[in-house]
């Protein structure tokens, strides 16, 4: 990874994205349970439009937070088995942020897929057109934050049998902030009010998630390796 830090991080996110491209079923079965989740409520609920318009964001939220975790377990647990952790470690590249590129591709190749994908489904509960952009507006500020906190999770389970588990319960609790102002931001739209406050709220942690993950994950890291 010679050549500066710049081409050596953009190196990492190509490269996690080629094996993503690889392992398109992967990609696709965490987009697949995604609108599957999501559109199964209508389902069960029944067609009424109101209680769908009024339940629409929280589930399409709930649901792009499970399958955004679909893939955490491997963000770095691949690299741990085959070597390329270590060689991390060893490049000249500040491991925090060899980690925040690995977080990018995560998110390029998940939480952006799923936030696109969202207005079909608000669609299927009849939200407005303004209620339609709040909710992308908002899994495009919220899906990287899941990213990044699952990062932090997916370092402190490496190598850990079964951490699939471990990390769902590790993360799941840090997820609940994202989860209440992403949906909030919908239901404000609904509702005639403000929805800036919810937009900084989101924005504010997406900062200090940019800033304290990939330090907490890199902490993390190197005790998994050592």
């Amino acid at each position: 990874m010679s050549g500066g830090i710049g081409p050596a991080l953009a190196a990492v996110v190509q490269r996690d994205l080629r094996v993503a491209l690889r392992r398109r079923a992967d990609t696709f079965a965490a987009l697949f349970f995604f609108v599957i989740v999501a559109s199964l409520f209508p389902i069960g609920v029944g067609p009424e439009p109101a209680l769908l318009a009024r339940m629409g964001a929280g589930v399409v939220w709930v649901a792009a937070l499970l399958a955004s975790m679909l893939s955490l377990a491997r963000l770095f647990n691949d690299d741990f088995h085959d070597g390329t952790l270590e060689q991390l470690l060893l490049s000249s590249v500040p491991l925090p942020l060899a980690v925040l590129a690995k977080t990018a591709a995560h998110w390029l190749s998940s939480g952006a897929l799923l936030a696109l994908v969202s207005p079909l489904l608000a669609l299927q509960y009849g939200l407005s057109g303004d209620a339609t952009l709040a909710l992308l507006a908002g899994l495009l500020l919220g899906t990287p934050l899941l990213s990044l906190v699952g990062a932090i999770g997916a370092a402190l389970t490496v190598g850990v049998r079964g951490g699939g588990v471990l990390l769902s319960l590790l993360v799941l609790p840090l997820y609940v902030p994202v989860l209440i102002f992403g949906a909030g931001a919908v239901d404000a739209v609904q509702a005639g009010l403000a929805v800036g406050g919810h937009y900084s709220l989101l924005g504010a942690m997406l900062a200090a998630g940019l800033f304290l993950a990939p330090w907490a994950a890199a902490v993390a890291l190197r005790i998994a390796v050592e």
